[in-house]
């Protein structure tokens, strides 16, 4: 996806938006999020790159809690199929797959149709439909979340959203900061409702040419 004056959700946000990467870019995403009540420490690293028409991704996640640690890894691939990047409504869909290092078992996998429309050049609107699978006993449950995302000024986006996962709905509002046109940083703080959990997530993303 391009950066500048455009905005986009993604990174550590529960609330995908429907671009993909330009053609002959790539892109890594890094965060660290601190969950309290657990409480966890969640270390994520994801690199993408643009192959043909989609956006092809690999992550690894380290959870860290009291009781031992869990490691996953798993593949991601996009593709906007509605729109491109100028466009003011785009479409895309989404698979991915997490694979338990720690207590193996079958894999989780998400299905998940972002869409993104902007009304104008400093309002984006996200909206996700999804199905997930549990890696733990198989179980489907469905996501569904919205987002907007205003550009305050040429550096600064503010980003609120709401997302439905697992069968807790869970409100983040978050900052992103762009430090460079390729360079941006992530700051939010989520609660998960019934359980009234709380969150709070550092992150960094950066774009290059391979």
């Amino acid at each position: 996806m391009s950066t500048g004056t455009s905005v986009w959700a993604g990174g550590h946000f529960d609330v995908d938006d429907a671009g993909t990467l330009d053609p002959g870019q790539c892109r890594y995403e890094t965060w660290v999020t601190r969950i309290e009540l657990a409480p966890a420490n969640v270390i994520h690293f994801g690199p993408a790159c643009r192959v043909g028409p989609i956006e092809l991704g690999f992550n690894f996640d380290r959870i860290s809690q009291p009781d031992g640690r869990q490691r996953t890894r798993g593949p991601q691939v996009k593709w906007t199929f509605f729109g491109n990047g100028d466009a003011s409504l785009i479409a895309a869909l989404g698979w991915s797959a997490t694979y338990d290092l720690t207590g193996h078992g079958k894999p989780g996998q998400q299905v998940l149709v972002p869409l993104t429309w902007r009304p104008t050049q400093t309002l984006s609107i996200h909206a996700n439909l999804g199905l997930d699978r549990s890696p733990i006993d198989g179980a489907r449950t469905y996501r569904r979340g919205i987002a907007g995302e205003w550009a305050v000024d040429e550096r600064v986006s503010l980003i609120v959203e709401r997302n439905r996962a697992a069968g807790s709905w869970t409100s983040r509002a978050g900052l992103r900061f762009g430090l460079t046109p390729l360079v941006s940083l992530d700051i939010s703080a989520a609660r998960t409702i019934p359980l009234g959990i709380r969150s709070y997530v550092l992150g960094l993303n950066r774009e290059f040419l391979r």
